[in-house]
Order: structure tokens, then sequence, then C-alpha cells
């Protein structure tokens, strides 16, 4: 299994390049921020800077989305720091959150969402892309490669990942939504004649390296992420209803107290707006706690099928947890090779 680190491109930047930085060295293979314009500063620019400070990692958004910026310009950034550095890119998109809920828009259509995929993988990849009844390519981007990882929560969501995603972006830990969201995407991806082995799994959420007499304070740097994921199931309860017959009710019943959101303190510890969710739910969803019981709950989702981890870094031990994961959790998850057999 893969690491990779989450960051809030929040100011200084030079801070969240020196978090990538440490991430490379610590054995993380991808770094990925927000992509909320308004909230935090521009990502891509800051990715110019992270790749130029590393050797291999690899950085994209999780995640962007459709609405905020013309699919040709979000193709053409990806190209260009291809072209730059050398194919060290991913794409992680969805609907859109954050981003666009700000400035009093609605999450893009997952059509839309499926359209703005096939322009982006094609003119990213080097190849033309029909777009706005034109044909268009990037005379100097024919070596770009990009993948694109697609995040969601919902039957189609999913249904959309398996069908068109190079990879599967899940934002919560729990292993129970986990293996119905994963075997959501792989039958998705087997209808249409796809190898679902070929979609690559990634779980998000936050993860707090701590002993477990502070697990409450723990808790209390990471209530924020069961709002953040609340924002997205609300909509899945507007559209499916919460039986569980469509959407599992373990992802859907913590919600019940939910009141509102500000997105002014989206993404931040200590957010004021999400007291309703349940210290049961931050267990569920994020990963808290000693060691090995990270590396319990990964292995959990490397039986799954999970190809990486990656671990939101908001709250206040980033250092701490950021290091353990390199000293003791990234070389026991790693493929072994033994020097001889």
């Amino acid at each position: 299994m893969d690491i990779g680190v989450v960051l809030q491109t929040n100011p200084p930047a030079a801070q969240v390049v020196e978090l990538a930085r440490q991430a490379e060295i610590y054995g993380c293979s991808h770094v990925w921020t927000f992509d909320s314009h308004l909230l935090w500063e521009e990502p891509f620019v800051i990715y110019s800077q992270i790749l130029a400070a590393t050797r291999k990692i690899t950085v994209g958004p999780m995640v962007t989305n459709p609405a905020t910026r013309d699919w040709t310009v979000t193709a053409s950034l990806f190209a260009t720091l291809n072209e730059m550095f050398g194919n060290r890119t991913v794409c992680g998109i969805g609907r859109g959150d954050s981003a666009v809920r700000v400035t009093n828009g609605r999450p893009a259509t997952l059509a839309t969402l499926r359209q703005a995929i096939g322009v982006i993988r094609e003119l990213a990849n080097g190849r033309s892309a029909e777009y706005n009844g034109s044909t268009l390519r990037f005379p100097w981007g024919v070596n770009s490669r990009l993948p694109i990882w697609v995040a969601g929560y919902g039957p189609k969501a999913l249904q959309l990942a398996g069908e068109v995603g190079d990879g599967f972006i899940l934002q919560l830990a729990d292993p129970d939504i986990a293996a119905w969201t994963i075997e959501a995407v792989r039958k998705a991806a087997a209808r249409i004649g796809r190898d679902p082995e070929s979609v690559t799994i990634c779980v998000a959420a936050p993860a707090y390296v701590g002993p477990s007499s502070d697990l409450d304070h723990m808790r209390d740097q990471c209530r924020w992420f069961g709002g953040m994921v609340g924002n997205h199931v609300a909509d899945l309860v507007t559209r499916y209803g919460r039986d569980g017959a469509t959407v599992p009710t373990a992802l859907t019943d913590y919600i019940e107290g939910r009141q509102g959101y500000d997105y002014n303190e989206h993404g931040r510890a200590g957010n004021a707006h999400t007291s309703f969710v349940p210290d049961a739910i931050i267990d569920r969803f994020c990963i808290l706690g000693p060691v090995a019981h990270h590396l319990e709950r990964l292995a959990e989702l490397a039986a799954l099928g999970v190809d990486q981890f990656a671990i939101y870094l908001q709250h206040d031990g980033k250092e701490e947890t950021l290091r353990a994961y390199g000293d003791h959790i990234v070389p026991s998850v790693a493929a072994h090779v033994t020097a001889r057999s």
C-alpha cells in the first residue's frame, strides 16, 4: 500500500512545500491538496514549487471540479507541470463542494463531470479532444500523461468512477463503507468490460498518531472531517433518502443532527458547525491512536483492495504524525523484497 498526504494550501505556501518535501523523505508517494480558491491559496502554483523541491513525489488535487476552471485550462495546467517535471501529476476530481458552494454555485451534475473528465483526459494525455464544437490539442503536450481519479459516495458517482476513472477516491476510512463503495466501483467497471482491478483505489482520511490517553483531543482535532463528509452525505439523503436501500445507513444516519454549515470554517480543526458529529463516527471515518491501531486499520483496508491511504494532515500534530508514519508505518505497509531467497 502506498501512503500519501493531503495538505491545505494555507499561507505561507513555503510551509506547504516543506511538508511535501518531508512527506517524500518519509516515503510518501503522493502529495494532494484541497482545491478551493477562495478558502486557500491556488494549488497549481504551489504544485510547481513542490515538484521543484522533490524528486519522485506525485502531486494533484483532492479534489478539483469541472466548474471553477475551464476544462481546457485544467488540462493545460497538468500538461504544463508534466512537461516541466516529467509526468508527476494526478487529477483527483469530483462534482465540487466548497470551491463552488462558497460562490453560491452548485456541484456539477454527473453528466457534466463525465464530459469534463473526457476532455481533460484527452488533452492532458497528448491527444485531441472535442470541445465546444472544435477539435483541440496541445501541440506542445504530446508527451504528457495524466491519470484521473474520481471521488464520490453515491451509487451513480461510484458507477461513473468504475466506468471512466483510472482511480477511485473515497474520503473516509470506514472499512464497511469502503467495502461497499469498492464493490460498486468494480462492478461498474466489469459491466462495461474493464478489468475491475485496473482501477486504483485510494482511501483518504485524517490520521493522527498519539497515545490512547489523548484520544479525546485527537477526536476534537478531526471532528471537522465528519462535517465535511456530511455535506456530501446530505446531498445523498436528499437524492436517495435514508432507508438504507440504496446508500448504507452507516453513512447516512449520523447527519440527523446537522443544522447548516459555515464554509468559512471548512476543513478546519475546531469547526464550530461539526458538533453534530459523534465520537463513534470520528473513530470510524478517521484513524486515531497508537501506531498499532493505524497498522490494524490499514491492514483491513489493504485486504479490501485499497492501493493508497492518503493522510489528511489538518490538525495540531502534523509533523509528529508524518514522522511516525515515516518511521513505523510506511516501512510496514510497503512491498518487501529480500536480498536472498
